[in-house]
């Protein structure tokens, strides 16, 4: 299978999961994950008309930014963790950042996004299934934090991600699923630039599309199992 003809499949997943619950696939947008996979596999997915990617090592991520610099139609997100001392990297190259959950984090990326830029899009991510492994916050700090990130004039709040734990029955994930989407909602009511709810991947993407989710962070099923011997 190539990366193009992965990319159609994904995309008929993502039409089928959408028609199922009556909404329109052209509502929900296609991350294609691309860490660990290098700049040939990635030219392969813009060929296939895929235009936004998603990074979790900054470094890794800053590198194919700069290797793609004359394709201004690219859309870069950065989906991983993030320490502070790489905050500035990651606020002069990507347009987007999945996974805010501090204040001191949103306040250096405001304060070191070049003016020269448009602000950065941010969405709050939250740990929905209460794992002590995954960062995010708990749903009761949802509204303290976005908040503070709708003050900061170099940021903007787009909406929610989540990465839930990996669970393989499908009502189960919609009922995870669920609380996400009535955060979202609520978000939405109170900040008009909120649109976003980034939830599911190659194995639960079906239940997020039916609970709402407007973009899926799809990796493998697009470039098959990760190289971590980077």
């Amino acid at each position: 299978m190539t990366i193009q003809s992965n990319i159609s499949d994904v995309k008929a997943r993502i039409e089928q999961a959408a028609t199922e619950c009556h909404r329109s696939s052209h509502d929900i947008t296609l991350l294609a994950v691309s860490k660990t996979k290098p700049c040939d596999a990635i030219l392969e997915a813009i060929a296939a008309g895929q235009r936004q990617f998603g990074e979790n090592y900054v470094q890794e991520g800053v590198e194919k930014i700069q290797f793609f610099s004359d394709r201004t139609d690219l859309v870069w997100h950065f989906i991983g963790p993030l320490q502070s001392n790489k905050s500035r990297l990651v606020a002069e190259h990507f347009d987007w950042f999945h996974t805010l959950d501090c204040e001191k984090i949103a306040q250096r990326l405001n304060d070191q996004r070049p003016s020269d830029k448009a602000p950065l899009n941010v969405l709050i991510q939250i740990n929905i299934s209460d794992e002590n492994s995954k960062s995010g916050i708990q749903l009761e700090q949802l509204n303290e934090l976005a908040k503070y990130v709708s003050l900061q004039p170099n940021l903007v709040l787009r909406g929610l991600m989540t990465i839930p734990a990996p669970e393989t029955d499908y009502q189960r994930q919609c009922s995870v699923f669920r609380k996400m989407e009535n955060a979202y909602q609520q978000l939405q009511a109170h900040y008009p630039s909120v649109d976003t709810l980034s939830m599911g991947m190659t194995d639960d993407m079906a239940a997020a599309i039916h609970c709402g989710s407007t973009l899926v962070r799809i990796g493998t099923a697009i470039f098959g199992a990760r190289d971590y011997q980077r």
